[in-house]
């Protein structure tokens, strides 16, 4: 049988440059996960809990040292066990206390960052748009006639060379990722993050740089934000793989811990963004500011890992940062879960993106914008609106509607086409940090005398009519249910769906209008009593509805197959690249040992 080190799943063999290290309780590790696992101050061992009377002592970090990791190996100081075995210890670079300011983050790459933009790499912004019906009678008026306005962002080679957005033709990342790490983490759970995280850190490119901060009864930065080069991803995986679950749960410690760490850098990526895990109940507070998280400007992701966690918390994060929240009903998709997550962070091309909408005749008034949780702004006179989306990844869409009122054609114009709104965007390419506005494009609508009575409606228009009314059913739904009045709960899911059933896209058989079909009945099956609703229906329902609000994926339920319509809604090719390379480095580990009760 084959020796583990319970702090990485690594195999001990003696040899190869593996230095180990056997504890006084008899238990073996790896010398350098050891090493990392002492330096941030555990005495209790990983595999059998047993406090340690003796621990390896490694001298002060030597203020001299460079803030830069590099290959330059680190001093060491040399330690006596009690059993006599002298072990080599590397020092850490950094102080087993916080400092007061989070300034000590990397310096940028900036010969990396200058080199990757790659000229024959074009950021666009396509812009396409449907009418509600394709004529309007010239005699008529028509109130709350709906314009469906699609945008898509694209990232296009010239010269063909790449065939998918690699480490040099991407913008490099802040991450900071907030883990639970309290008892109820205890056993394959924290095995199974810890694995996740290997993942996301190997995914990181050179130009990347990751913060990782761990709360139980309290919050700590385990390292400031690092270059993933070589020996960055090195120091990382050991703080990792150090982690031990025990203790309770400061969910909103960790959280404002990791926005000191974005708040105080000193050196910004282009692109920044939070991950927060937990699989349970804040035992300290049960509201957070979200002041706070909206005033970072960036998108906090929220994983809820297990029937313990608390979505509401966790949506509540998400609501007023432009971020997701995920629903990881099965323990084994968490690695899905992150991969999924940072296939969109690390491909996005569009930054602070805004859309204009200006009438182009006096008497067309826009009379509503609909999109989602988007915040949206009408000048007092209805002739000019926005709405700000903020980042786009590649190849992601976004749709919204515009609801205008259209008059009667004057006697005298004989032009069978009527101007209604033009449309562009305003946004920041997140390379050259350069303002884009895109060409504008006008929205025209046949006026003739007579109109065909068999004309049918857009079911691109419809599509997002039946997207919207679920949102806001999902909303309406979520709040009689926290009432406690579940039978209103599932009838107005069953109103929904019977609205729908009699929609034009439903007829035509439109699959995503009837995914959003089969996800009602889903939510509705998740609140047959009180116990199911708090143990999945919650999260499922609240994953689903930040989903179809901002059309952005979630993981959510027990599965991100991609035949799953609940987690491939919204998904983008590169974060579908992601989940499949997290599933095919799965297929060659054993499954996480539970018994490891770290």
């Amino acid at each position: 049988m084959v020796m583990v080190c319970t702090l990485c799943d690594g195999a001990l063999k003696v040899g190869a440059g593996n230095a180990i290290f056997s504890a006084e309780c008899s238990h073996s590790f790896h010398f350098n996960c050891i090493a990392s696992y002492v330096k941030y101050g555990n005495r209790i061992c990983p595999t059998c809990d047993a406090k340690w009377k003796d621990i390896p002592f490694t001298s002060p970090p030597n203020p001299q040292q460079p803030s830069q990791l590099n290959s330059t190996p680190l001093p060491s100081t040399l330690s006596r066990t009690n059993s006599n075995r002298i072990v080599r210890f590397t020092t850490s670079k950094f102080p087993s206390s916080e400092p007061s300011v989070f300034n000590d983050d990397d310096p940028l790459d900036i010969q990396s960052r200058f080199s990757s933009n790659d000229i024959s790499i074009v950021r666009s912004v396509e812009i396409n748009t449907h009418t509600e019906f394709p004529a309007v009678q010239r005699s008529i008026s028509q109130e709350n006639f709906h314009i469906l306005i699609n945008l898509k962002a694209h990232v296009t080679d010239i010269n063909q060379v790449h065939s998918h957005i690699s480490q040099t033709c991407r913008a490099p990342i802040d991450l900071v990722t907030v883990l639970d790490i309290s008892g109820s983490m205890k056993g394959t759970k924290i095995q199974l993050l810890k694995r996740a995280m290997g993942f996301v850190i190997d995914n990181l490119g050179p130009s990347d740089r990751l913060s990782v901060i761990s709360f139980s009864s309290n919050a700590r930065r385990l390292f400031p934000l690092l270059l993933m080069t070589g020996s960055g991803k090195q120091h990382a995986l050991q703080a990792v793989n150090s982690l031990v679950a025990d203790g309770e749960t400061d969910i909103v410690g960790g959280l404002k811990k990791g926005a000191k760490v974005i708040e105080d850098r000193k050196h910004k990526n282009p692109v920044c963004s939070i991950m927060l895990l937990s699989d349970g109940q804040d035992s300290f507070s049960k509201r957070i500011n979200l002041k706070n998280i909206s005033r970072l400007q960036i998108p906090v992701h929220t994983f809820g890992f297990g029937a313990d966690h608390d979505p509401n918390m966790l949506h509540s994060i998400v609501e007023g940062s432009k971020g997701t929240f995920s629903f990881i009903e099965a323990e084994g998709l968490i690695q899905d879960a992150f991969a999924q997550c940072i296939g969109g962070l690390l491909s996005v091309i569009v930054q602070d993106l805004q859309v204009r909408v200006h009438s182009l005749d006096p008497y067309v008034c826009l009379s509503q914008l609909k999109a989602g949780s988007y915040s949206t702004y009408l000048t007092g006179d209805n002739q000019i609106g926005s709405v700000d989306i903020g980042d786009l990844y590649a190849d992601e869409e976004r749709d919204f509607l515009v609801l205008v009122n259209i008059p009667v054609v004057a006697g005298g114009i004989f032009n069978d086409q009527m101007k209604l709104v033009s449309v562009w965007c305003d946004y920041k390419d997140p390379f050259t940090k350069e303002s884009v506005t895109t060409e504008a494009v006008e929205v025209k609508l046949q006026r003739p005398e007579m109109v065909n009575e068999d004309m049918v409606v857009s079911v691109e228009v419809d599509r997002q009519k039946n997207r919207l009314q679920v949102a806001e059913a999902l909303s309406n739904s979520r709040a009689a249910a926290e009432r406690g009045d579940l039978a209103t709960a599932m009838s107005i899911i069953d109103s929904c769906r019977m609205q729908m059933s009699d929609t034009a896209s439903m007829h035509a058989g439109d699959r995503f209008s009837h995914e959003l079909d089969l996800e009602l009945q889903e939510v509705r099956s998740r609140m047959e009593n009180r116990k199911i609703y708090e143990s999945t229906g919650r999260g499922f329902l609240l994953s689903g509805m930040i989903s179809h609000s901002r059309q952005l994926a979630t993981a959510r339920g027990d599965s991100i197959e991609s035949s799953s319509s609940f987690s491939q809604a919204y998904q983008t090719t590169f974060m579908s690249n992601m989940v499949n390379l997290s599933r095919q480095s799965l297929r060659d580990l054993p499954p996480p040992d539970s018994s490891h009760q770290q």
